[in-house]
């Protein structure tokens, strides 16, 4: 409000700041090269809920594990899950929020619903999925993963704490402290926006543990864009070139560890 000039602007400008999910599909559902589906499997007394897409054949093809943002499984991630399938990859987006009852419409509940959610329940959740995953008939048994945002925290642990991943891709995710870069034992790859000073804040840190311990990994830094530039549904964060490129090198690194 203070920046706008009172909360009347501020209220004018909450569209621009939201997610527009009819924007939601650079790739239709019902494009007739892959073929998408809403699935589920139990896990102890749960259900985890996930949507698939993967190119038409029965491949077998290598597979990724798709960790999504703070906004739940939502028309955006799903069409992350459909570009992947277009650039031939089995691709699989597992809700989160699957023990909660699954991702609501109102995307402000799905945030607060992640910002209480259970770590554990929520690695349980995305290891195991990297678990059904190798063990798919169309998958050929090599599994990574790619999370955006609270996601790509995510992806950065899952690559310390997964034993049959085997590469890991990070658009501005939280970093992981020493202790668990220690661990890491996968190749990653690592997106960042040049704007975004509350997830780079330890980055420096990051790398610099990462290069002392070893670690194969690349950087990557988008100069003047903002957190969550690959969301094409969010007309205030999206970066079209910074998107592109970023999305070319995930395609790359993906199809070279996979």
């Amino acid at each position: 409000g203070k920046l706008v000039g009172g909360s009347a602007a501020a209220v004018a400008l909450l569209p621009f700041l939201q997610n527009n999910y009819a924007q939601a599909a650079i790739i239709d559902p019902d494009d007739d090269t892959i073929e998408t589906s809403m699935e589920q499997y139990n896990f102890f007394k749960n259900q985890v809920h996930y949507y698939q897409a993967k190119p038409k054949g029965d491949g077998p093809f290598p597979t990724v594990v798709v960790c999504h943002e703070n906004r739940g499984l939502n028309p955006h991630i799903k069409d992350i899950v459909r570009r992947l399938a277009k650039e031939g990859f089995l691709a699989y987006a597992p809700d989160a929020l699957s023990f909660q009852g699954g991702t609501p419409e109102d995307e402000d509940k799905a945030k607060q619903m992640i910002k209480n959610s259970d770590r554990v329940d929520t690695m349980d959740i995305y290891r195991s999925s990297v678990n059904k995953m190798v063990k798919k008939p169309f998958s050929n048994g090599s599994v990574g993963c790619i999370g955006f945002c609270w996601g790509g925290g995510w992806a950065n642990k899952l690559a310390v704490h997964c034993d049959l991943l085997k590469s890991s891709v990070s658009y501005y995710g939280m970093q992981l402290g020493l202790k668990e870069t220690q661990k890491v034992k996968v190749p990653l790859l690592l997106h960042y926006a040049g704007l975004d000073k509350r997830i780079n804040a330890k980055i420096e840190e990051f790398t610099k543990n990462l290069m002392e311990h070893q670690k194969e990994f690349t950087l990557h830094y988008y100069a003047n864009v903002n957190h969550a530039f690959n969301n094409d549904t969010n007309s205030a964060r999206y970066n079209k070139e910074a998107a592109e490129l970023s999305w070319s090198r995930t395609v790359e690194f993906l199809r070279k560890t996979l």
